[in-house]
C-alpha cells in the first residue's frame, strides 16, 4: 500500500471513530438532561389559554427541548381559529369526546382513539363538537410552545384582545390565517 493511501485511509478511519464518539457523547448528554417523571391523572400545571383548558404534563425543560405534552379538556364549542406554526409540528390524540380538525384544507371529526397531525407551516384549526366534553392529548415537537401558552393564560378574563393575542403568538412563530 502506498504511504499516501495508508495515511488517507488512516485519517478517514480516525475521523469516523471520532464522529461516532462525539455522537454517542451528545446522545448521552441528551439523555442525562432529560428528567424522568411519572405524571398521575389530575397532575400538571393547569392553564386557561383563552378558554382552552390545558394541563401541561411535560415541558421542554423536562424533555431537553424535544417535545411538550399537554392534556386538553374542553366543552363543545371550544375552538382555536385557523393558524400556522413556523417552528412546531402538532399531534392531536382524542381520548374522549369529539374534535373537528381542519388541516391542509380537509376537515374531519376525530373520535376517541383517532389521531390528527398538523405539520408546521400547514394551516390548521380545531373545534370541540358533539354533546360532551372532549379530552385530547396534544404533543408538540419540538418543545417551547408552552411558554406561549403560559403567556396567553396571563391575559385578563373576558373577551380577548385579539391584537395582543396575535402579537404574543407572532413572537412564537404562530400566525392566524
Amino acid at each position: 500500500m502506498k504511504r499516501s493511501v495508508f495515511i488517507k485511509s488512516s485519517l478517514a478511519g480516525a475521523a469516523l471513530v471520532l464522529v461516532q464518539k462525539i455522537t454517542r457523547s451528545e446522545n448521552t448528554d441528551l439523555i442525562k438532561k432529560m428528567i424522568p417523571k411519572i405524571i398521575r391523572k389530575g397532575e400538571g400545571r393547569v392553564l386557561n389559554v383563552i378558554g382552552d383548558m390545558q394541563t401541561i404534563k411535560l415541558t421542554g425543560e423536562e424533555t431537553n427541548g424535544q417535545f411538550t405534552l399537554i392534556e386538553e379538556e374542553n366543552v363543545p364549542g371550544t375552538m382555536i381559529p385557523m393558524h400556522t406554526h413556523s417552528n412546531e409540528d402538532e399531534v392531536f390524540r382524542v381520548l374522549e369526546g369529539q374534535m373537528e380538525l381542519t388541516v391542509g384544507g380537509k376537515t374531519t371529526v376525530l373520535n376517541p382513539g383517532d389521531i390528527g397531525f398538523g405539520p408546521r407551516g400547514v394551516p390548521h384549526s380545531w373545534r370541540i363538537v358533539g354533546n360532551r366534553k372532549a379530552k385530547v392529548i396534544l404533543s408538540v415537537f419540538p418543545a417551547g410552545i408552552e411558554s406561549m401558552f403560559e403567556e396567553l393564560s396571563q391575559l385578563p378574563a373576558g373577551p380577548p384582545d385579539l391584537t395582543k393575542v396575535a402579537e404574543i403568538c407572532g413572537r412564537y412563530g404562530v400566525h392566524f390565517v
